[in-house]
């Protein structure tokens, strides 16, 4: 059947057809018909059946005739039927129509019951670059399906600025529902946030939601004023919700301030906000945080999540026994406990392990470089200078499967940070393994050649299978692959012209 004999039977099932067939009828006609048959659609939308008058949006919204649909998609998006406001306000997207009836019908969307609708709404207004109906749009904040107060998030971020839009979210976050206010507050510049300080220095500890709590001690954690952060560790002290308790020393934790000691102990206990309290106590620092920490570290009852935030702050105090406390960690059954104890030797390697601990450290990690490949950059960072590590990197870069692991193993092995007696002897290591499958570990091999040639002064006995292998790689698909061979070819060159 030709497309001529499609239009000519679409126009029959509307005009005689029954309801299905009319609604089947409409979308073919949209999808091969012609702006002659405008007419036809319009009628269609007007027809008494919600399925035609459906069937009707959607060809109208195929038919990509705007002007047509800017004079019928506004009624079709008021219908008392849902699936027919949801085709139309679908056309209109599809029409991209910005015409103010359009916008009006969109901002009534914003409060249909259907979430689909308010959803098609959002992202039309979006897509238009207007508010529509302010109210109804920031009151989405709160909106119970998540997709839709996601989706209100983002379109009030972008029109935040505009006056109206402003004035609301001022007056949500005085008055407004709790989700919808906790979220306007949060949003909040902070000219509005300087005229609220009042009523949220009250709120802060007087609001019976603690998600509003929450939200006024965030707003209040960036104002700069000595008032707000006496009231923040005031309401800290008096708070008794774990999750506000938690939100709040987060907030705290990079004051250092002694203020935070008590409360933090008293919710160390607590699965919820214990991590975080540990935390705290790292950034206090002392006698009495050192103590609360390390009986957190030697008691096998203690929560995994609150365990590893414990390691992390301990090993960032750098106390004389945090190694010794920490190494038994990375055998624990919780892989968080594991990378909180990497993360506290990670912040001890920055001002250096004592040469005590250096070789019990490089021991415990050279076995563990592929535990976790996403903690892989951190452990590289903490056996980085360490000579006692190396034995180990030699003899694991050749047997592990990860070529992860062999490629860190090669840039640990570089000349500029390996310094023991095996350092000459990492030429044949670099040069075996400019053949590897893996193009990182190729690059890492080249990258790994090219210092010790500078750093030796010395050119490898097979320099020419180095330098045609150098040359395979930079044609290789990857510029950081091609950068490191060319590298590595310059520095040959340059110790042969020298």
């Amino acid at each position: 059947m030709t497309a001529e004999h499609q239009v000519a039977f679409f126009l029959r099932e509307l005009a005689t057809g029954d309801t299905c067939g009319k609604a089947a009828a409409a979308k073919g006609l949209g999808k091969l018909g012609d702006t002659e048959h405008v007419a036809v659609l319009v009628r269609a939308a007007a027809d008494p059946a919600p399925e035609v008058r459906a069937g009707a949006a959607v060809g109208l919204g195929r038919l990509g005739v705007p002007e047509a649909g800017a004079e019928i998609l506004p009624a079709l998006m008021d219908d008392d039927d849902p699936w027919v406001r949801s085709k139309a306000s679908l056309a209109a997207i599809r029409l991209g129509l910005s015409d103010r009836e359009v916008v009006d019908a969109y901002g009534r969307l914003l409060g249909d019951p259907d979430h689909h609708l308010r959803i098609n709404a959002l992202d039309a207004l979006w897509e238009l670059g207007v508010p529509s109906d302010v109210p109804a749009l920031v009151w989405l904040l709160g909106d119970p399906a998540d997709r839709v107060s996601g989706r209100a998030w983002n379109v009030v971020s972008d029109f935040k600025k505009d006056a109206d839009v402003e004035a609301e979210l001022v007056r949500t976050a005085q008055w407004g529902e709790e989700t919808a206010r906790a979220r306007a507050l949060l949003m909040l510049p902070d000219q509005p946030t300087d005229r609220l300080l009042p009523t949220l220095l009250r709120d802060l500890t007087d609001d019976p939601s603690a998600k509003v709590r929450r939200a006024v001690g965030f707003r209040l954690a960036h104002v700069k004023r000595p008032e707000t952060r006496d009231a923040l560790f005031a309401a800290l002290e008096a708070e008794r919700d774990p999750e506000t308790a938690s939100h709040l020393l987060f907030l705290l934790a990079g004051s250092g301030d002694e203020r935070l000691l008590n409360p933090a102990s008293r919710w160390l206990s607590d699965e919820r906000s214990g991590p975080t309290a540990a935390m705290a106590l790292g950034y206090v620092g002392g006698k009495a945080a050192t103590k609360l920490l390390r009986a957190l570290l030697t008691d096998p009852t203690t929560p995994a999540p609150t365990l590893a935030a414990a390691a992390t702050a301990y090993g960032t105090m750098g106390r004389w026994d945090a190694v010794w406390l920490l190494l038994p960690l990375l055998d624990h059954a919780a892989p968080g406990v594991y990378a909180g104890a990497l993360h506290g030797l990670d912040a001890m390697a920055k001002t250096g392990f004592r040469p005590w601990e250096r070789a019990a450290v490089a021991r415990a990690l050279v076995t563990r470089l592929d535990i976790e490949p996403v903690l892989t950059g951190v452990t590289e960072r903490v056996l980085t200078g360490l000579s006692e590590a190396l034995p180990g990197l030699r003899e694991l870069v050749d047997r592990t499967p990860s070529p992860l692991v062999r490629a860190t193993a090669l840039s640990l092995l570089d000349p500029h940070n390996a310094t023991d007696t095996g350092t000459p002897h990492d030429l044949p290591i670099f040069v075996r393994h400019l053949d590897d499958t893996n193009g990182s570990v190729c690059q890492a091999a080249a990258e790994g050649l090219a210092h010790w040639v500078e750093e030796t002064g010395t050119l490898p006995p097979d320099e020419e299978y180095v330098r045609d292998r150098l040359t395979a790689m930079a044609s290789d698909s990857s510029e950081f692959v091609r950068g490191t061979a060319a590298k590595a070819l310059r520095a040959l060159d340059d110790c042969r012209n020298n």
